[in-house]
């Protein structure tokens, strides 16, 4: 044997340089040049350090580094001291009760000051965050206005967006493809002639005397002793034909029930056909190559860790998926056999298996795990015998007596109530901790049984809030309603007493489900006992407790937040806002008479609150009870001696009951008595709506010597004279109106439009232009301007108003809104509604605007949505009700338009460009809410 290396075994020649000869300029690598100089070994570096400490008299380097020098006769300084005895400044002895007791007292000390500073430290927090997210703004953020103009894109627009690929693959492989399909090549003058006498025929005579019509190919054949079976070849295309025939008709059997002229079939639908529908449906879900796929990973799993039961039972579950259950079966008897103490694979082996076989596996389940309490009560389920579910529950407990899910499954089976009573006494016996058992037994006993049982839960389980609960409910249920209460009392202390009580939050979310349950009286008792529990008095406890009510208001437990009103006022008795939220309740869910009393008592609590007084009268007077609502309203004249609200109250009292002579007696004793420019306002704007103008004349003649800068009083002195045609005196009122309160929009706009009235353009420019500079950034003196020259016709000189409007209001919806009506075409509109919400985040006035560009689109859904997103942004807007309801007379139902009109009275908004002008006319003092709705609806243009 030769002892030559091979090739790659010897040394390359000196000067090599791999690559030359294609072309490379050679390099060097760090094998060429040969290894570098090692450094000093471990040992070397810890030798040299040994003699260095030497050298400096410090004691030898260690693990955890160089020691310092000392003395030889000086001790180590923490040689003796023992590490569970603190000294010096924290040497404080045995730590004990008083020390424990002085921690909890600190930190609830700190916890309640946790909770004074919280909303001042979450507030500046977010403050904090939003200034953060405004100076630096995310990626998101920034293109949030590109992502809302995707929603104007079309479906066709989408559609026609071209995909992205590998353009220039793709052109590579296109041009490929061409050439390819360019390329021919000769063809033998053999093949040109056989396809050219294939289709023709000759007509031979053969040998018995018969004439047959053959292609020259059959001849050939006949020449070389075969002959060519027609019968046979027309019996094939029919047999051909027929299969295809089939084949459709089976598809289209499968693809509807109703069979097609000309492919009916003989299959029954509900056989074999319905079965092949199934399987074609799973190919079509599942694809095979998937199957295969999971399959191969699966099995590796399996055989990976045979023991990993989850393998086994996804294995299973991919071919019971596939339709084979007998492989998915088969596969968990495997399972079965790899992971005995599995019990989750003896259910999937159960479950997949018939319910003979299953009981087999069951028992087999339970040999292997006879601890497992779903293994037994699966095992309970596939017996169908109560019987036998009963005995295979005995054997279960006989192994499982802890368990309380078994003892359940057996009381639940026996339909005596007797049995179960034994079983449940029983079950607690065994079992003294389970507060379930102990509530079942004490529902089935009787109610002097039941104290019994529960005084003995109690002290089995002393922790448990159930057991306390179902305690007052049983006295509340036997009639004890004073005990209710007192076994809560005992409840709080038992609890506090065991460090078991509930948070404040918990408590409530139990008086809740009492509620709903129906122990009404449980869920007070609840309250009362543990509503003011963890909050101390200068916490804002009245805040916290109304917020606890809305919220239980929301959820619909109204009982629930009664009994949390209900305590709040025996704490806040003399806060009118408690009382008013509680009438609020009574008003909404409850009854007139409840409502009555609550306010009867709200008005003793607090006297001086009008807003009460006022309450109750109106209660009163729409319970038909006018002589009691005059009763109340002279209580309160008594109570508030010159509060004008009380007055005004009583005047519109007699007022809407045709009483004009009363109601012009106490108009003029609240002129005496409370001579605000308010009350000769009312006064003013009665004498108005019984249409006596000259008295209505005289009267604001006489408020405006006493209160001559009440912008009002002008206005209603020039509408006074407008309604009597008398326009240069309405004109001088204005005037003079304008010069005494410069600071009142709707005055300016009063005369500007009066101007306009009488055909004065010029006039009512300089008017509109004196009042911007007398209230700068005013967004209704610019709309005004805007709309006057839209109703000139000067659109040129529009566009230039609402220039110079955006400029100075840049953020006001009532601009944005005019020139998205009055200015933009149609097509524009959407854009630019997107760009004022943009620029103005939250305006029920855009808002309302963007919902009428949906609905002249026919996007009623989202109109709709709109529409109530700016009801709930600013319910005082009548216009958004009006425009929402006139909506929903074209395109809602009956419903829908009630619940908006219930909406609308119940917030009863009062400002709006036409909700003011409409309800504020003479005409229409006295009508409701809705009726003001319904007017205003019927003026709005589309």
């Amino acid at each position: 044997m030769s002892g030559r290396k091979d090739f790659l075994s010897q040394q390359a020649p000196e000067n090599y340089v791999a690559g030359l000869g294609r072309g490379a300029t050679g390099f060097t690598t760090r094998s060429d040049l040969g290894p570098a100089r090692e450094g000093p070994s471990e040992e070397q570096i810890k030798e040299a350090l040994a003699k260095r400490a030497a050298a400096l008299g410090n004691a030898p380097p260690t693990a955890y580094g160089v020691g310092k020098k000392k003395a030889d006769d000086e001790p180590e300084e923490d040689q003796f001291v023992d590490a569970e005895n603190e000294e010096g400044l924290f040497a404080t002895g045995n730590y004990d009760r008083d020390d424990d007791e002085a921690d909890r007292i600190y930190q609830a000390v700190d916890e309640r000051m946790d909770r004074r500073r919280k909303a001042r430290r979450e507030a500046r927090e977010r403050e904090e965050r939003e200034d953060y997210e405004r100076k630096n703004p995310k990626i998101q953020q920034q293109f949030a206005d590109l992502k809302r103009a995707l929603g104007t894109v079309t479906d066709e627009d989408w559609a026609n967006i071209p995909e992205v690929g590998d353009l220039t693959g793709k052109n590579r492989r296109t041009k490929q493809a061409a050439q390819a399909q360019r390329r021919f090549y000769a063809v033998p003058d053999s093949v040109l002639a056989g396809a050219r006498d294939s289709t023709q025929l000759n007509t031979e005579i053969q040998e018995d005397g018969m004439a047959t019509d053959a292609p020259n190919g059959s001849a050939n054949e006949q020449a070389n002793g075969t002959i060519t079976n027609f019968a046979d070849i027309g019996a094939a295309r029919d047999k051909v034909l027929k299969v295809r025939l089939d084949q459709a008709a089976q598809s289209q059997a499968a693809s509807a029930s109703d069979s097609v002229a000309g492919t009916s079939t003989s299959i029954d639908p509900k056989g074999y056909l319905t079965s092949l529908t199934k399987t074609e449906i799973k190919a079509g879900e599942y694809n095979v190559g998937d199957i295969k796929r999971a399959r191969i990973l699966l099995e590796s799993v399996i055989k990976t860790n045979p023991r990993h039961g989850p393998g086994w039972i996804a294995a299973a579950r991919l071919e019971e998926l596939a339709g084979k259950i007998v492989a998915a079966r088969n596969v968990m008897r495997r399972g079965t056999e790899m992971c005995p103490k599995n019990e989750d694979v003896w259910l999937e082996s159960i479950r997949l298996n018939d319910n003979q076989n299953a009981r087999i596996i069951a028992a087999q389940a339970i040999e292997n795990n006879d601890r497992s309490v779903r293994l037994w009560i699966e095992a309970m389920k596939l017996e169908t015998i109560p019987a036998s579910r009963k005995r295979v529950l005995r054997k279960a407990l006989d192994h499982i007596p802890q368990s309380v899910a078994i003892w359940k499954e057996a009381v639940n089976l026996e339909e005596n109530p007797d049995d179960a009573r034994l079983l449940l006494a029983k079950a607690t016996e065994i079992i003294p901790l389970s507060v379930e058992l102990w509530l079942a037994l004490a529902r089935l006993e009787t109610p002097e049984q039941a104290q019994v049982v529960l005084n003995k839960a109690r002290k089995a389980v002393p922790a448990s809030f159930e057991i306390w609960i179902a305690a007052a409910r049983l006295q509340e249920q036997i009639g004890q309603t004073s005990m209710a209460t007192k076994v809560m009392e005992r409840a709080v202390k038992a609890l506090a007493r065991e460090s078991a009580m509930l948070k404040r939050e918990d408590w409530i979310t139990q008086a809740e489900i009492c509620e709903e349950e129906g122990a009404p009286l449980t869920c007070q008792a609840i309250i009362q006992n543990t509503l003011g529990w963890g909050l101390d008095e200068d916490d804002d406890r009245k805040q916290i407790w109304l917020d606890d009510a809305k919220g239980c208001i929301g959820r619909g437990r109204y009982e629930t937040a009664r009994a949390i009103y209900a305590y709040a006022l025996k704490v806040f008795y003399n806060r009118s806002s408690v009382w008013l939220a509680a009438a609020d309740l009574e008003r909404q869910h409850g009854t007139k008479t409840a409502l009555w009393a609550l306010l009867e008592e709200s008005v003793k609590s607090c006297p001086n609150s009008d807003v009460l007084w006022m309450q109750l009268a109106r209660e009163k007077w729409e319970g038909g009870d006018l002589d009691e609502a005059r009763k109340v309203l002279g209580r309160a004249f008594e109570q508030n001696q010159g509060n004008e609200d009380i007055w005004l109250a009583a005047v519109k009292l007699e007022a809407d009951n045709g009483e004009i002579d009363q109601a012009r007696h106490l108009l003029s004793a609240a002129r005496d008595s409370a001579g605000t420019d308010r009350v000769w306002m009312k006064s003013v704007a009665y004498e108005r709506r019984i249409n006596d103008n000259e008295r209505a004349l005289e009267l604001v003649n006489h408020a405006l010597q006493v209160y001559p800068k009440t912008a009002k009083l002008w206005m209603q002195k020039g509408q006074i004279y407008e309604s009597k045609n008398m326009l240069p005196q309405a004109k001088e009122a204005y005037n003079t109106g304008t010069r005494a309160c410069p600071q009142s929009v709707p005055l300016w706009l009063l005369a500007a439009r009066l101007e306009e009235k009488m055909g004065v353009l010029v006039k009512a420019r300089s008017i509109l232009d004196r009042a911007r500079l007398a209230i700068p950034k005013t967004p209704e003196l610019w709309t005004e301007s805007v709309r006057l020259e839209h109703r000139a016709k000067n659109i040129p000189a529009a566009n230039q108003k609402m220039a110079q409007a955006l400029q100075e209001c840049p953020t006001s919806g009532l601009v944005w809104s005019e020139r998205i009506w009055r200015l933009e075409a149609r097509t524009q509109r959407k854009p630019r509604i997107l760009e004022a919400i943009q620029k103005v985040e939250n305006d029920p006035i855009l808002f309302v605007s963007a919902a009428r560009i949906f609905w002249a689109e026919r996007k009623l859904e989202k109109a709709d949505t709109w529409f109530q997103k700016a009801a709930v942004l600013d319910p005082d807007w009548g216009d958004t009700w009006a425009w929402w309801y006139k909506f929903l007379l074209q395109h809602g139902t009956a419903e829908k338009r009630g619940e908006v009109v219930s909406k609308c009275v119940l917030n009863e908004p009062k400002h709006g460009e036409v909700w003011q002008a409409v309800r504020k006319a003479p005409e229409n003092e006295g009508l409701g809410v809705e009726e003001v709705l319904k007017k205003v609806a019927a003026l709005l243009n589309a």
